[in-house]
């Protein structure tokens, strides 16, 4: 039997700048490439010494400081599988997902130790708390709570022997169906995205400064703050904080980033602030990735800060960008055209692959960085991942210029700031309240003409609708951005003979409503 070459992707990454180069730059810390690799090894013996093995989950929910890029790194190097997961999920969300990945260890910033303690009542698999910058809590009988500066104080450089096609990473998204599942990655994946987009579209260099809106544990968000920035030898500028027009912008000034990473959302938000207009001067490069980027934002965004947004489509199970606009060749509207390394077909509803332009589809990828699946869901595995090429739910048309243009979802799915979003764990949330009988979430353009969700509402019998309290609602017990934008009752659901919903007529029926005053949240 061939033993495969080893590979281990954090290894990869931390060898890529010079030991005294500056690697991390955040409000709190700032460290060289020589001591993140301190750092990232310190992890990975503290996971050890917890009794991590190669090929363990190791979950993460931590803001975006030195911990959580080191800790990520760290698992690596250990032989783990670093599991960075959503801050903005609420406790039961997170115990969903902990249970699902089967993790031991659990990692945490101290802003979310009250998540964390009630994410452990369902996942009794745990046995280990990290904590940063927080005492430990109480947690259920059986659970050790660490701190994370007591995880270790070995020296000793620690990697674990991995190969390219070990695993390292498990992604968790709703993506194109359901509930949340983990996107499994390989070492060699995170390579291929740093060879593809980050250099050979937006040419990465070692005097790159990088500043990122998406945060590290989506997978835009890990590629522009992690992957890209280490891969060149750069520098990434992370930002704890909830990001808004006002933090950003001062991060701008203060840090001068040569390449911007934002979502649709974000950028509608920069221009409807009073941020200087030379925020972004250090700028070469201001990427969009999430969800389609109107063409009237990049106009705006450009006559106004005076940089190109180059818009590009990824997805977590692909990890990174493979469609994407070029520097200087921007069609505003489009996504531009493959990265090279991968491939694109647009198929129709038969599977079979459309070659004239203008004829809409279902987009199909086929790449170096796509995952080798979802971890235990294996009928969904075979309809996303099809042989060498991955089913985006996409639908695109092929425009005669050689580029390419997003027409929306090919199904039901929908983004709201550039994360998936659900329809039915939206409705499901809302079936609990008394005064809701029928409910479908569907999306629709706010004024900026970013899909947002919209949720219309059947009432119950004698019951009485009230959006601001469905609303809040939602907020209570979902992830806030999930919530509905807008509540539109109805007398009853449109459905087909055999009683299924019609989505595409209700899509239609409320595509104005965002577009007249709703309910403040």
């Amino acid at each position: 039997m061939t033993v495969p070459g080893s590979f281990n992707a954090a290894e990869y990454l931390l060898g890529q700048g010079r030991p005294d180069a500056l690697a991390v730059v955040s409000p709190r810390r700032t460290l060289s490439y020589a001591e993140l690799a301190t750092e990232a090894h310190r992890v990975a013996a503290g996971l050890r010494a917890l009794g991590v093995r190669p090929e363990e989950r190791v979950m993460f929910c931590m803001v975006d400081d030195v911990e959580l890029l080191s800790g990520i790194l760290g698992a690596m190097l250990a032989g783990a599988v670093a599991v960075p997961v959503s801050t903005m999920v609420t406790g039961l969300e997170l115990g969903r997902v902990l249970a699902d990945s089967r993790a031991r260890v659990l990692c945490v910033s101290g802003e979310f130790s009250g998540q964390a303690a009630a994410a452990l009542t369902g996942a009794p698999e745990v046995t280990d708390v990290v904590l940063d910058r927080a005492d430990p809590a109480e947690f259920p009988a059986g659970v050790r709570a660490h701190r994370w500066t007591e995880l270790s104080t070995s020296d000793d450089p620690v990697t674990s022997l991995t190969w390219e096609d070990s695993p390292a990473l498990w992604l968790y998204t709703s993506g194109t169906t359901g509930q949340p599942k983990g996107a499994m990655h390989r070492h060699a994946s995170i390579r291929a995205v740093c060879a593809t987009y980050a250099e050979k579209v937006l040419g990465v260099v070692a005097a790159d400064r990088f500043l990122s809106v998406p945060k590290l544990f989506f997978a835009y968000g890990l590629g522009n703050s992690a992957f890209f920035p280490l891969s060149c030898g750069g520098t990434t500028l992370l930002e704890p904080a909830r990001p808004t027009p006002a933090i950003i912008a001062a991060r701008a000034l203060a840090d001068q980033p040569t390449l911007f990473f934002g979502v649709p959302t974000f950028y509608a938000a920069l221009l409807a602030s009073d941020v200087p207009d030379d925020a972004f001067s250090s700028v070469r490069y201001a990427i969009s990735a999430g969800e389609p980027l109107p063409a009237a934002l990049f106009t705006r965004f450009r006559d106004r800060f005076g940089v190109e947004i180059l818009d590009g489509i990824g997805s977590t199970e692909a990890l990174h960008i493979f469609l994407s606009n070029r520097p200087g060749a921007v069609r505003p509207g489009s996504t531009g055209v493959a990265v090279p390394g991968y491939s694109l077909e647009i198929r129709d509803e038969q599977g079979a692959v459309i070659s004239a332009a203008g004829t809409p589809g279902e987009l199909f990828v086929s790449g170096p960085s796509t995952a080798m699946g979802y971890w235990a869901r294996y009928e969904t595995t075979k309809q996303v991942f099809q042989g060498q090429w991955l089913r985006t739910g996409d639908s695109y048309v092929l425009n005669s210029d050689g580029t390419y243009t997003c027409l929306g979802r090919f199904g039901d799915m929908l983004k709201a700031g550039g994360i998936w979003v659900s329809p039915s764990e939206v409705e499901e949330r809302l079936l609990q309240h008394p005064s809701v009988a029928e409910v479908a979430v569907v999306a629709a353009p706010d004024e900026d003409g970013l899909d947002k969700p919209v949720a219309c509402v059947v009432a119950a019998p004698s019951a009485t609708v009230d959006a601001d309290e469905l609303i809040e609602f939602c907020r209570a017990g979902l992830a806030a951005f999930k919530r509905p934008r807008g509540v539109v009752e109805m007398a009853e659901l449109p459905k087909t003979a055999t009683g299924k919903i019609r989505r595409n007529v209700i899509r239609e029926m409320v595509r104005d409503s965002l577009l007249v005053p709703q309910p403040q949240s």
